[in-house]
């Protein structure tokens, strides 16, 4: 039997398509949304139970020309996925910078906005 028959029937057997086919959309994101958007927003994950693919983006600006276009977008996805597939795309932005805590930190210190304490 083909390698490529093998992996086909295992895929099928273990009922894998879906995250098959949303694995194969993540590897070619950027011909999905252009390669603006790719250079600025990243598939992190998908839900399966939801049908949500959640996506970040390094910027708000880009975060929110994303949710404009997300109905395009999933509308695109099922095409390639099959029908119903992505329901929605959940839109996030950078995330917050780490807070650092080092050897100078007051005890009780709630952080930078702890103007009042």
């Amino acid at each position: 039997m083909a390698l490529g028959s093998a992996i086909n029937r295992l895929i099928t057997e273990r009922g894998w398509e879906a995250p098959a086919a949303v694995g194969g959309v993540m590897g070619r994101w950027p011909q999905i949304v252009g390669e603006d958007v790719a250079k600025h927003c990243v598939p992190e994950k998908y839900d399966e139970d939801e049908h949500v693919l959640t996506v970040r983006c390094d910027s708000t600006a880009w975060a929110t020309n994303l949710r404009l276009l997300a109905p395009t977008l999933v509308a695109r996805l099922n095409e390639d996925l099959g029908h119903g597939r992505v329901r929605m795309i959940k839109v996030q932005g950078p995330g917050a910078p780490t807070r650092r805590y080092g050897p100078l930190r007051a005890p009780g210190s709630t952080g930078p906005g702890d103007t009042y304490g």
